[in-house]
């Protein structure tokens, strides 16, 4: 599995949950566990919404396709 996003990675850095962030997304916990477990990518707008929420600028969500 290629892992895409950094959703968990960078809640760990902040010490939240998945649990917290769906709340805040007003989404099931199910569907950002699959965000945070990359078996699931999240739409551009949730990804806006997700890095929004976390005051930080969304590439940081998003793992580099570059070396």
């Amino acid at each position: 599995m290629t892992i895409i996003n950094r959703i968990k990675a960078v809640l760990a850095e902040k010490q939240l949950t998945s649990k917290w962030l769906a709340e805040r997304l007003a989404k099931s916990e199910n569907t950002v566990s699959k965000w945070c477990s990359n078996k699931v990518q999240p739409s551009l707008e949730n990804l806006v919404a997700i890095a929004k929420i976390l005051d930080i600028d969304v590439k940081e969500l998003l793992v580099s396709t570059k070396p």
